[in-house]
């Protein structure tokens, strides 16, 4: 239970932080910034606040299922995958160091794979539930 709401809050959390972050590049960073630098803020808002439905889901289904480990490998995945693909993408915007965008696609499969133990811990609840 408690692993359970820990994810909940994060996933709250990150939320949160989708919003304030997408704000502040859409009234903060519009005309501060390149177009393109901008593009990557919204992208990594978006992707963030995605990912924290996705890791509330991951909290709600450990609620009633605390033993999935498939789906607490999913919600560590998402939160590194967010951890490493928006915090590139924010700090690269902020900074132009156009580097650290090396580090994006790891992040990316850390969501790919994220979404892939989520599938993994449904189909294994699915056979559980029969």
């Amino acid at each position: 239970m408690k692993q359970a709401s820990n994810w909940l809050l994060i996933g709250a959390l990150c939320g949160f932080l989708s919003v304030a972050l997408g704000a502040f590049g859409a009234h903060g960073l519009k005309d501060r910034i390149d177009p393109q630098l901008l593009a990557n803020w919204d992208t990594a808002a978006s992707y963030l606040g995605l990912h924290a439905v996705a890791i509330l889901i991951s909290g709600l289904v450990l609620l009633s299922a605390p033993e999935a480990r498939w789906v607490r490998g999913a919600a560590a995945a998402f939160l590194v995958g967010v951890t490493l693909f928006s915090g590139s993408l924010f700090v690269m915007a902020l900074t132009g160091v156009r580097a650290l965008g090396m580090i994006t696609p790891i992040g990316g499969v850390s969501l790919l794979l994220g979404w892939v133990l989520l599938a993994l811990g449904a189909w294994r609840l699915r056979r559980l539930e029969r």
